[in-house]
């Protein structure tokens, strides 16, 4: 598979969060060369970015190595979401441009659409792409990097349950984008935090042996501003 060397980054992090390369396994330069087409110099380079990303460490007399985070690693990931995604959306009611909200609008009546048919594969697509756009709008690419790496480290970390119930997921992207449509960033921001505090009781960790689900956080989402 030869892949372009600026791409290497990606598609070493796109195998590990799809567990092609498996947690605590070893990721020699040589080998990964040979299986993206490239010299190792990108390889080297990309090994370094995901050090730097938690996605590899290296270890002494093993060299490069797929990390293996705890339990405690995975929930606080979740929790970073639940704090930065409403930031996010509350930013994106004050920064966003006439190209994201038409962008958000037309995923939103995808997500219905699909919500409706009970396709959960395009939705969970379309989620992904939404909440990335969201975080696009915040105007702020130091939040919009961050929020792509919580993703990534989530998605690797944790399978999601489909919501219970499609539609009423999506009627909240949909009250999302109206918030931020009419600039109002304190009804993004609390509707964006419930919405996230509902999903994360969603995650299961993908390396734990206990079935149960995550617990959400401790903190209680202020709902005055959600109701009115």
């Amino acid at each position: 598979m030869r892949i372009p060397a600026h791409s290497v980054c990606t598609a070493i992090r796109d195998d590990i969060v799809a567990g092609v390369h498996e947690r605590g396994g070893r990721l020699t330069e040589e080998v990964l060369a040979r299986r993206y087409g490239v010299s190792r110099v990108p390889v080297r380079e990309a090994l370094r970015t995901l050090e730097a990303e938690g996605f590899v460490v290296t270890r002494r007399h093993a060299g490069a190595c797929v990390a293996e985070p705890t339990e405690q690693e995975a929930a606080d990931l979740l929790e970073m979401r639940v704090l930065l995604e409403p930031l996010g959306a509350a930013r994106a009611a004050q920064r966003r441009t006439d190209a994201h909200l038409k962008v958000l609008r037309g995923l939103v009546r995808l997500g219905q659409e699909r919500a409706r048919r009970g396709n959960s594969e395009d939705l969970r697509s379309l989620g992904g792409w939404f909440h990335e756009t969201l975080a696009q709008a915040s105007g702020s690419p130091s939040l919009t990097s961050t929020l792509t790496q919580l993703r990534h480290k989530i998605a690797w970390m944790y399978a999601v349950d489909a919501p219970p119930s499609p539609p009423e997921s999506w009627a909240e992207h949909g009250a999302i984008v109206d918030a931020v449509a009419r600039g109002d960033a304190e009804r993004a921001r609390a509707l964006t935090a419930l919405h996230a505090e509902r999903g994360a009781g969603a995650h299961r960790l993908r390396f734990s042996g206990a079935p149960e689900r995550v617990r959400t956080s401790q903190h209680a989402v202020n709902m005055t501003s959600v109701r009115h």
